[in-house]
């Protein structure tokens, strides 16, 4: 809601605050306001419409994840880069049903910008690898299939690059 530098100020003026509080020996209020002061700091490195458009893709609901990333009106300017990565990664999973090369385009940029972990590296290579298959583009694809296998150390997506890997015998 609020940009990352307004977070940040409003932060450290809490965190100001929060010392008098202390130096007039209301200790009480002073961790109540540095406890206050971790919000703003929290949401600073976590976008507060990110994590809920992640609450809505959670329960499959696309049009409810398109409508809160829909709210964030200037990306580059609101967000840090990682989190522009899992701005770009969500518009990619949602256009993935739809427009694939849409799809495409936001997955890369997704990747180039970073994600933090492993997992939806993992699950970005593994759509951008059934893109790829899907037009027809063998070598990308089994690049990008042994990307997300070594990214996959939970092995949460082994059925889906298995599945993959079968259909590629067949192209």
């Amino acid at each position: 809601m609020f940009n990352k530098n307004i977070k940040l100020v409003i932060a450290v003026l809490i965190i100001a605050y929060a010392v008098y509080q202390f130096i007039e020996g209301n200790i009480g209020n002073g961790i109540s306001l540095l406890l206050l002061s971790s919000i703003f700091i929290f949401l600073y490195f976590r976008n507060e419409i990110i994590l809920l458009a992640f609450l809505k893709m959670r329960k499959q609901d696309l049009a409810g994840t398109q409508n809160w990333l829909s709210k964030i009106k200037n990306p580059e300017a609101a967000l840090t880069t990682k989190q522009q990565g899992y701005y770009n990664y969500l518009h990619g999973i949602i256009f993935s049903q739809t427009n694939l090369t849409q799809a495409e385009k936001y997955f890369k940029k997704a990747l180039k910008l970073g994600l933090t972990m492993d997992y939806d590296l993992a699950m970005a290579k593994l759509s951008l690898a059934g893109i790829a298959m899907q037009k027809r583009r063998k070598r990308e694809a089994t690049l990008l299939l042994n990307e997300a296998k070594k990214l996959d150390k939970q092995n949460m997506l082994a059925d889906q690059i298995k599945m993959m890997k079968q259909q590629m015998k067949k192209i």
